[in-house]
């Protein structure tokens, strides 16, 4: 299917593109990679009047270490995800998540500002940053504000970002002694989407759980904290026989999704199967 007629500008400054943002009215889109607004233009589930292109804006593609935190900038392809130093050295998870992305032509355009402000109910980032802590900065004409990963996701591709707003930026606390990290996914074997992804973050002391936060992302209309196995775990050693026991009934059937890639029977078994190896890999980094 085609697109339709539409505006297009190149922004050269991030003040440039939240100008024309805020001079639409809401019916203006930010244009990164393109590999999720362009489909969904063609399908017409979204249709905006003007097309900013932000992909020039190299400042918000930097991937820095800033007071304990990863800061990524929103325009960082998933490509640069995979194989910066900085990402692989203090999150090893999340560089191993977006190395995992779709294909090569993806992994150089996409960016995960897109990704997360697209918010794709399949998507890989949304398990990471909620099980990973992470903080997703917003800005606007009116300054920039800071939500936590766990009010961001509203929806089915809804987030908290308002039409005024551009994602610029997503800090991840790094990873401290006896703290880590994994993400586990059953992949449709075309798109490389999660059918059910998993993402799991947990702290050790004398092998013991301190505390651990699971995230799911492929099951459900949003990626979702898998609090209930969370609690179960805490103050227990992560042993097989207790993760086993802390996944059981992970989700329940009736609040996931059906389609082509599996009924939501289906996705309850996965996620308690891809909960159980983030866990596993986690544990042994954290040791």
């Amino acid at each position: 299917m085609s697109t339709y007629t539409f505006d297009y500008a190149r922004a050269q400054s991030v003040d440039e593109a939240l100008t024309l943002l805020a001079g639409h009215d809401g019916e203006a889109r930010l244009l990164a990679g393109g590999h999720s607004l362009i489909p969904a233009m063609k399908l017409r589930l979204t249709a905006p009047t003007l097309l900013i292109d932000v992909s020039g804006l190299e400042d918000l593609a930097a991937v820095t270490l800033d007071g304990g935190h990863l800061a990524i900038g929103a325009l960082t392809t998933h490509r640069a995800v995979e194989t910066s130093e900085l990402v692989r050295t203090h999150c090893p998870a999340l560089a191993e998540a977006a190395a995992g992305i779709g294909d090569p032509q993806v992994r150089n355009r996409g960016t995960i500002g897109g990704s997360l402000a697209h918010a794709d109910p399949a998507a890989d980032y949304p398990a990471l940053v909620l099980a990973l802590d992470a903080e997703i900065e917003m800005t606007s004409r009116d300054g920039t504000r800071t939500v936590s990963a766990d009010d961001f996701f509203v929806d089915m591709y809804t987030t908290a970002l308002a039409a005024h707003e551009m994602l610029t930026r997503v800090r991840i606390p790094v990873l401290g002694h006896g703290e880590g990290a994994a993400y586990a996914k059953f992949a449709n074997p075309a798109s490389r989407y999660a059918v059910v992804g998993v993402a799991a973050k947990v702290s050790l002391a004398d092998g013991t759980c301190r505390a651990a936060r699971v995230a799911v992302t492929g099951a459900a209309p949003k990626a979702f904290r898998a609090t209930a196995v969370e609690r179960r775990l805490a103050g227990r050693p992560l042993t097989e026989a207790v993760i086993a026991e802390a996944v059981r009934g992970l989700a329940d059937p009736n609040e996931l999704l059906s389609d082509l890639s599996g009924s939501a029977e289906y996705r309850a078994h996965l996620c308690e199967v891809m909960a159980t190896r983030a866990l596993r890999e986690a544990a042994a980094r954290a040791a």
